[in-house]
């Protein structure tokens, strides 16, 4: 009777793996836009090493142009994880609400999990508010960018009185296709002012604590002494990192895990992934960008 049994179990675990190896075959990681491609590979690959180990499959990193590339692979499956902007999982939920599930968000060093957009410009510019922004030149970063284009398209026309339109208020809005872009057009003088996000916490002269910032200064991009904030929203829900629902569950399981403990003991890494200092990773859930969806859905229908 015992070997009966030991002979079921290990039938059953046997079957079990093989199920696991058939389900997964590899695992693929996407990278929101923002910095370049080869930044945003770099900063990642102990996430892509870490997983590949804990999940025993080939794991890859991926890291489209923009932030549309990474919701689309999830979407259609060819991307099973990323950490995602409240407004691309609203983006991503509207089109299929059953495609992806969000599982934990980065958290601040003071343990609150919220950013803001942050309005900038030189400081050599004399600009200092948005006041001084008016019939100038002014940066967004990605359509689906939360606090690089849906935040700011709706708290700065409340502030200003006119809509976002080039001429309306500001000479001319222009695209520059990600948060990187946006702080060195900004830094080189290409445009007179734009939006990125940051954690507001810590020092200005280190681009904050985390963050599109922090970055850059990291990167030796820009030198943050020679920029000025301009403005900064109030505060916004840090997006989450999101798997596919599809997944098996322990696979689900297994990678919550990881980003919560063994990227917390690595603390190189850490930094790396989460763009800046940070407290770690905690358990998030839907019901934590409901307004998020709202403010999207209204814009979709406007």
């Amino acid at each position: 009777m015992k070997k009966t049994i030991a002979l079921a179990l290990a039938t059953t675990t046997a079957l079990s793996t093989a199920a696991f190896a058939q389900e997964i075959t590899e695992f693929r990681i996407g990278l929101l836009g923002g910095e370049n491609a080869q930044d945003r590979l770099n900063n990642n690959e102990c996430l892509r090493a870490d997983t590949e180990e804990l999940l025993g499959v080939p794991t890859r990193l991926f890291a489209p142009a923009d932030y549309n590339g990474v919701i689309q692979g999830l979407l259609g499956g060819s991307i099973d994880m990323a950490w995602l902007g409240a407004s691309a999982y609203a983006a991503a939920y509207l089109e299929d609400e059953d495609a992806i599930e969000p599982v934990l968000v980065k958290t601040n060093l003071d343990g609150s999990f919220s950013y803001h957009s942050i309005g900038f410009a030189r400081k050599d510019s004399g600009i200092t508010s948005l006041e001084d922004m008016q019939g100038k030149v002014f940066g967004f970063g990605d359509p689906n960018s939360t606090s690089g284009y849906l935040i700011p398209s709706v708290e700065i026309p409340q502030a200003t009185g006119a809509t976002m339109e080039s001429g309306d208020y500001f000479g001319e809005v222009k695209f520059t296709g990600g948060h990187e872009q946006t702080i060195v057009a900004v830094f080189n003088g290409d445009i007179d002012g734009g939006v990125t996000w940051a954690d507001g916490l810590g020092n200005w002269e280190d681009g904050y604590n985390s963050g599109a910032l922090r970055r850059a200064v990291d990167a030796g991009l820009v030198d943050m002494n020679e920029l000025v904030e301009i403005w900064k929203s109030k505060p916004i829900p840090e997006g989450p990192i999101v798997l596919r629902t599809a997944l098996p569950e322990d696979v689900k399981t297994k990678m919550v895990e990881l980003m919560q403990t063994t990227l917390q003991e690595d603390q190189e890494c850490l930094y790396g992934v989460a763009a800046g200092e940070t407290a770690g990773f905690e358990p998030i859930g839907h019901d934590a960008y409901e307004t998020i969806i709202a403010v999207r859905k209204a814009q979709m229908n406007n």
